[in-house]
């Protein structure tokens, strides 16, 4: 995947491109992710590390889920821990958690390039009513983590309860959980052809919802 001088240049600043990856995988207790942000903004880079340590190996599973693709899920969570490093000034704790900000970060930018993606090769209108759904239901995620979902989450979580509840989880199966069609097929005992068709149909239905 090609990348741009600039981002080259700030992989090469970021203190994300090599201390990051020797962190180990550890979850200190009671984590605040809103002073950690702080003292990203305020040029610590500890803090920064420390969210790694705290997130890291879950963002990448986050944004290989949505990429099927580790290699580049990789480069989308440098890409990631850059924007929280440059950005963390911009993080209010009045509109959401700081871990939900983080992981907003980390979906949107795999979002991002899936799109960047799609409309250099081509998609067809059941893969880009897909990600559209998908947009839809990873800020419903994010928004659901951060606070209360039933008051701040918009159309998406209503669109959802419209559904029955054997498509609306196969829809949270395949776009929150990164399950694939088959996966879910052996998960909920039905046959594969019918998981294909209630979700083909539940995207096509929160399409029109959220339209």
């Amino acid at each position: 995947m090609a990348h741009s001088a600039t981002a080259h240049a700030r992989h090469a600043r970021s203190p994300t491109s090599r201390t990051l990856a020797r962190m180990p995988n550890r979850r200190p207790p009671d984590f605040d992710y809103d002073a950690a942000l702080k003292e990203c903004a305020a040029g610590r880079r500890p803090a920064l590390e420390a969210i790694y340590r705290q997130e890291g190996p879950r963002l990448l599973g986050v944004a290989q889920r949505l990429l099927r693709d580790r290699a580049w899920a990789e480069d989308i969570v440098h890409d990631a821990f850059v924007k929280i490093w440059n950005q963390a000034a911009s993080f209010d704790p009045l509109r959401g958690s700081g871990r939900g900000w983080v992981y907003s970060i980390t979906r949107n930018l795999a979002l991002n390039a899936l799109r960047d993606t799609s409309r250099e090769t081509g998609i067809d209108d059941d893969t880009a009513a897909a990600l559209d759904a998908r947009d839809a239901i990873e800020a419903w995620h994010d928004t659901r983590d951060a606070f209360d979902w039933r008051a701040n989450a918009g159309q998406i979580g209503p669109c959802l309860e419209q559904l029955e509840p054997v498509r609306r989880n196969c829809v949270l199966h395949a776009y929150v959980e990164g399950l694939s069609h088959s996966e879910i097929a052996q998960r909920l005992g039905a046959p594969l052809g019918t998981v294909k068709a209630w979700i083909k149909r539940s995207l096509q239905a929160l399409k029109e919802c959220l339209a």
